[in-house]
Formats: C-alpha cells, structure tokens, sequence
C-alpha cells in the first residue's frame, strides 16, 4: 500500500502537475501568474511582449506597438491569454517539457525553468505597414494577411479595429475587467482578429477556386466558356447579371475565354460554373482542397474561423456562392491560402506563426518545418491559374496595379445583405521581379468601398517587393 502510494504520489506531481495546473478550477494559476518572468516575443530581433519587474514578487507584462502587433501576440490577462501568449504559454512561462534542465527531479522538486523566448514569424516592418494602411484607410474593418506561399510562414497578420494589449493585461483586476468591458461593448468587436477568427463574403476572388475547378475538370484557360449579360439558374426566380460598368464588354458576349472571363469577373461565367458545369460538386470538393471546411491550426491551439461554400443541389445557390455571394464566407487567412496554393504550384502550405522557440541561453529548442496540407492543382494548372491572375493586373479589373510590385490577383466586392456598407477584397501575389509572397486584403466601408489592392501593394513593397 505504501509503495503504491509513493507510485501515485510521484505520478500526480512528476506528470499530471502540469494539467493540475492548467484546470479551470484551478484558482491559483490565475494568483501565481504575474510571479513568473515569461520569456519575450520577438520578430525580427525585437521585442513584441516581454516581463518587467514591477515589486519583489510580481512581472508586468508590456507589448511594444501593441494594437500592430495585438493579432500576433494576443494578451495575458489575469483572467486568461490570446495569441501566441496563450499558444506558447507553458514555453513562455518555463513549465515546458523542452526546457527542463533534468527531467523527473525538476518536476518532483517542483524547480522552476526560466521562460523561453519564442520567434514569430511576422515581419515585424510589412506588419507596421499593414496596421498603418488600414487604419488610415477609414474602412469600418479590414484585415490583411501575407504568406510565404513556400513554406506557409505568416508575414502579416494585421486587423482593425485594433487594441492595446497592455490595457488588459495589467495586473490591476478592476482596470482589467473595465478594459475589457469597454473592448467587448464595442459595435466591432476589436478584441477579435479579423484576419483569422472573422469570416466575410469574398465576392468575386471566390471565383479564383471557381476557375481552378474548371481547370480541374478539364478545361485551359483558352476554353471557351459561356459569359453573357444574364443568366438565370434552373429553378431560380431571379437572374445573375454582370457589374453594370461591364454593359457593352467582353462579358456580354455568349462565349469567351475563360482567361477573359476571369480577367473580367463575368458574374454569368462563373454563377454558371457553379450551378451547371463544372457544377457544385466540384466547386464544393476544389474549395476544400484550399482548406474551406474546417478550421486552419496556425499555432498551437490557435485555430482560425471556418471558411465555407454551400453543399447543395439547388442550382440558384450554388450559383450565388460560386460569386462569392450568398452562403459563401471566408477568412482572410483562407483566401491568402487560396492565392499562395496557386503561386506555390499547385501545393497548399500549412499556415504558422511560431519559427524558432530559444531557451533562455539562447539555444534552439524547436524549429517549426513548413507542412504541406493539401495539393489543390497540378503544377501545370497552378501555371494556368496564375496566368489568369496576372492577366487581372495586366488588362483586367485590377488593371489599376499594372507597373505595381503586385504581379497578379483578383479583386473582389461582396454587397453584405442590409447593410449600407460593402467589402472590398484583393488577393494576388508578388513581389513583380520574384514572386513568393500570397496577399489577402480585406476593407469594409460604405457606398463603393475602399480599394484593397493599393493596400497590398503597399505591403508588398514593405517586405522588399
């Protein structure tokens, strides 16, 4: 019986500490957590979060540009953390396996291990930019995303509105819970990341997967497809018609290339595509290749709000959705995926925000190796489908980005049911001279709108394009 007390004993405080520690009912984790020197955030050799000593026992957290950086690093408040503070938290507090200098007896002896540093991926001055850029742009919100297509790394990963993490990560409860009834009260929610935990219409860069669908399906992108000034689902009451600044162009005729129509944005192309040929089928089974469906993991724990297009045998819906309208919804991250699969030939990296996580000697505990998720298109499809978005910039809707490091994209706009106010989308790719970086641009305002691909030029530019 002894034995096998000591057994227990052992077991609970050397393995199952950890857990104990972390269950909600556990009131003490939420005492003890400003008496530990977590270990910094940093990008590109700068400081985003680090622990300064405030009195002999307890560390206050600060943030250096916080509502920049806020989608990144997220808070640690007295009541609970965000971002990579709540993703890397045991190694930021030093209670991570990785960092125990003996394994069994630092666990019974309860010894504590120094805070690790953890590297984020940001590029800390595109992130600056970006934040800048759409704040200044006066949309109501909008978000912007950058990718390393090859490896998946997060570049950018900018929102707005935006907050201060500091104004809730003090360690005075009563500001805390002011701070945060004061953030939450807000009409836009600001505490929420809108480039990956809000989901939006994504209007007519939603035809990007439409388009590699029907290359799937067979088609180049000569193939002549059917355009039209209306067209009208089977079934449907209402018709689908072009943007009425294309009256008289290349999208009222019955038939052109499917590079055109895409360089174009015919509405009657593509709505047809989706309820018709190739069908909802494959729209629906193309757009889960890019990862709509599910929640992308970005870093531990840290998993982004499902894009969707509508699984249905009704024609009109389809349609509606295949314009990126009606039930169709994405995130920013999503569609960034959607422009990096195309640009990376065809191959759909696994999204992150952690590179390297240090010991507090400076070591290398863990580096994090990009992950393939999925292959959206065959290398020779990829090529196509980026022919047709350089054709975007070069005499399409995004024309306006010709000479720009932007080399190719897709514009977007998605009315939002009800509401006096539209969103303007632009994903592409750049930069001109060596393109490796996917973009996702996404502004909310009234009347026309605000344009998205100025932004990601702008941002583009930032990181060397």
């Amino acid at each position: 019986m002894s034995v096998a007390l000591l057994a227990n004993i052992t077991y609970v405080q050397g393995f199952e500490a950890q857990n104990l520690r972390d269950d909600s009912l556990n009131a003490r984790q939420f005492e003890d957590r400003f008496k530990i020197d977590r270990g910094p955030i940093v990008a590109d050799g700068e400081r985003l979060a680090w622990s300064q000593g405030v009195d002999d026992e307890r560390y206050q957290r600060h943030y250096k540009d916080g509502a920049a950086f806020a989608p990144v690093t997220g808070y640690f408040s007295v009541f609970a953390q965000t971002g990579l503070e709540s993703a890397e938290n045991h190694f930021l507090d030093g209670t991570d396996d990785r960092l125990a200098t003996s394994n069994l007896v630092d666990k019974l002896i309860g010894k504590h291990v120094p805070g690790g540093t953890v590297e984020a991926t940001v590029n800390v001055k595109a992130q600056r930019v970006a934040y800048d850029a759409l704040k200044a742009s006066g949309a109501r919100r909008a978000a912007a995303v950058v990718l390393d297509a090859e490896t998946g790394a997060i570049l950018v990963l900018a929102s707005t509105p935006s907050y201060d993490p500091g104004d809730v990560s003090t360690l005075d409860r009563d500001k805390a819970v002011k701070a945060f009834d004061r953030l939450g009260d807000e009409p836009l929610k600001p505490l929420l990341d809108k480039a990956a935990y809000e989901v939006f219409p994504p209007g007519s860069t939603f035809k990007t997967v439409v388009a590699a669908s029907a290359l799937e399906a067979g088609a180049s992108e000569d193939t002549r497809v059917r355009a039209g000034r209306s067209y009208r689902p089977p079934g449907a009451g209402q018709a689908i018609n072009n943007d009425a600044g294309d009256i008289g162009g290349s999208c009222d005729l019955k038939q052109i290339a499917l590079i055109e129509a895409y360089a174009q944005s015919c509405n009657t192309t593509f709505a047809y595509m989706g309820a018709e040929k190739p069908g909802n089928d494959a729209v629906h089974a193309q757009a889960g290749k890019f990862g709509f469906g599910g929640r992308i993991e970005f870093a531990d724990g840290l998993t982004s709000a499902p894009s969707s297009f509508p699984k249905t045998d009704q024609p009109s819906l389809s349609a509606l959705g295949s314009i990126g309208q009606g039930s169709t919804v994405a995130s920013p991250l999503q569609m960034a995926m959607v422009a990096a699969g195309v640009l990376n030939d065809g191959e759909v990296m696994r999204p992150h925000l952690v590179d390297k996580l240090r010991a507090p000697d400076g070591s290398t505990v863990d580096t994090i190796s990009p992950e393939r998720m999925s292959r959206a298109l065959s290398s020779g499809q990829a090529k196509q489908m980026r022919d047709l978005m350089k054709a975007v910039v070069e005499r399409g809707t995004g024309k306006s980005l010709k000479g720009t490091s932007i080399l190719g994209g897709k514009t977007g706009t998605a009315d939002v049911e009800g509401a006096s106010y539209n969103d303007r989308w632009f994903i592409g790719f750049g930069p001109r001279d060596d393109p490796k970086y996917a973009v996702a641009v996404m502004t909310e305002a009234s009347g026309y709108g605000i344009e998205s691909g100025p932004i990601a030029a702008k941002i583009v530019d930032a990181l060397g394009g």
